[in-house]
């Protein structure tokens, strides 16, 4: 269930997953008690469940840019499920999840950098993505606009460069702020590979670092 916080010059969109059930108190005719995916006290009004409508009511600073769409389909205390559509992203080989190494690459295939001297707009998020638990093998991407399709794009002038379409489909996410170094990032991703699978889902080899700036 989406809302929209009509009550903030923003409009903040809040999102709720769960089962659609509301528990009536026989008495008094009154709700008495919801489901909702994202908190466990689910008597009505909770406190936890008030706080977990502030925490969606928090401003993040984040570019206003364009990003891959997705659509939220479960979101809990500690992760969200979301399926992504499908976009295209530039990439090139990086050294480490939480790194920047061939990032001036990519980004210079977008400021012109590329076989028809094209500038393309500016787009977030900038990903690093680790295709094993070893994290042996790590790629830096950027994501390029929507309207851009895989086959009108023009080449890359570098050899390590390459475009690629992402089929989209589901990632189990989980959200953090500041200054992701290499073991805040692992810390991360073991937190949310065990919270997805004590939830019953079964997460692929690997993961994906997402960032608003590096």
């Amino acid at each position: 269930m989406e809302m929209t916080f009509s009550l903030l010059p923003r409009k903040p969109v809040l999102v709720f997953t769960g089962t659609s059930v509301m528990g009536v108190n026989p008495e008094n005719g009154k709700f008495c008690s919801h489901v909702w995916d994202s908190i466990k006290n689910n008597e009505y009004f909770s406190t936890e469940a008030l706080m977990d409508l502030i925490k969606q009511l928090r401003i993040y600073k984040t570019p206003g840019l364009e990003t891959p769409k997705y659509q939220i389909h479960k979101r809990t205390a500690t992760y969200e499920v979301r399926k992504y559509s499908p976009f295209v992203i530039v990439e090139t080989q990086s050294d480490k999840l939480a790194g920047n190494t061939g990032f001036n690459d990519v980004a210079g295939y977008i400021f012109g950098k590329n076989s028809r001297v094209e500038k393309i707009r500016m787009t977030t998020l900038v990903f690093t993505q680790a295709f094993d638990l070893e994290m042996s093998k790590v790629s830096i991407q950027t994501v390029l606009p929507s309207e851009k399709y895989i086959n009108s794009l023009p080449d890359p002038n570098k050899e390590n460069v390459s475009i690629r379409s992402v089929e989209g489909g589901f990632a189990a996410v989980l959200k953090f702020s500041g200054k992701p170094t290499e073991d805040i990032v692992s810390e991360k991703e073991k937190l949310l590979r065990s919270s997805v699978l004590s939830g019953g889902l079964k997460p692929k080899d690997g993961c994906l670092l997402a960032r608003y700036n590096l």
